[in-house]
């Protein structure tokens, strides 16, 4: 009971550390940006779940597309405005020159290295920033989770209590160094935080702001719906300089 007790203890401190250290959304109206013609997309992470659907989406609405990939050799998907560059974006040189010239960057940077501290998210998330900075391109579009800042805990009691505290909280931790980089640039960011991910099909429906996420009930989306809602943020300034959660 004693270390019951003490588990559940350390858990709940986590949710509390995870819900300070990342971003909290303002309830007022972010200014709207200016808006330019987005038609250039450099993808980053193309080649897990959701990049995936990321790359396919964002060709069939008629991107040209650049993937940011270590290995080439995962990405299925061949078309004509689909060009694959290798590189690490933990090399600041190799973010640079995918970068430039291109109009937005939409990140589904993850890894699966969860067992130890890390910060490969945060790492590759500030290379970057720092490559649009230096050229110009303002529109960020950065999924990282539900769990943290303003939704911490919203993923439900078995992501609160085992789940994130358990096997994910260097990962978790990581993604609050991530989303405080965005935060503290003035770019025209928007972080969206999903529920846990699956490879179900597309609903095409789902809920999306502030508050959203259970704190009971595992919640859930389709990394198909992300990818939708992610694209979808390129041309909105409903969420900039927000990090809304998006779930069924």
């Amino acid at each position: 009971m004693t270390l019951l007790v003490a588990f559940l203890a350390y858990a709940l401190a986590l949710s509390l550390a995870l819900a300070r250290a990342g971003h909290r959304s303002h309830a007022s109206a972010a200014p709207s940006a200016l808006h330019t013609d987005i038609r250039r997309l450099l993808i980053v992470g193309a080649t897990g779940g959701t990049g995936r659907q990321l790359v396919r989406q964002a060709l069939e609405r008629g991107y040209v597309v650049t993937a940011l990939v270590r290995n080439p050799a995962k990405v299925e998907t061949r078309h004509p405005q689909l060009k694959v560059v290798q590189g690490d974006v933990l090399d600041a040189a190799a973010v640079d020159r995918v970068a430039r010239g291109q109009d937005a960057v939409v990140s589904a940077l993850g890894h699966r290295r969860y067992f130890g501290p890390t910060r490969i998210l945060s790492d590759g998330t500030r290379n970057i920033l720092r490559a649009m900075q230096a050229y110009g391109v303002r529109r960020f579009v950065c999924e990282t989770s539900l769990g943290i800042g303003d939704g911490a805990g919203r993923m439900g009691v078995y992501y609160t209590f085992f789940v994130i505290p358990v096997i994910l909280p260097f990962y978790f931790w990581d993604k609050t160094r991530q989303e405080r980089a965005i935060a503290a640039t003035d770019l025209d960011w928007i972080i969206v935080r999903p529920g846990v991910l699956t490879n179900s099909a597309p609903r095409g429906r789902y809920r999306h702001g502030r508050r959203i996420g259970g704190f009971v009930w595992t919640v859930r989306i389709s990394r198909a719906d992300v990818a939708a809602f992610m694209l979808d943020q390129l041309t909105s300034d409903v969420y900039l300089r927000r990090a809304p959660g998006v779930c069924w």
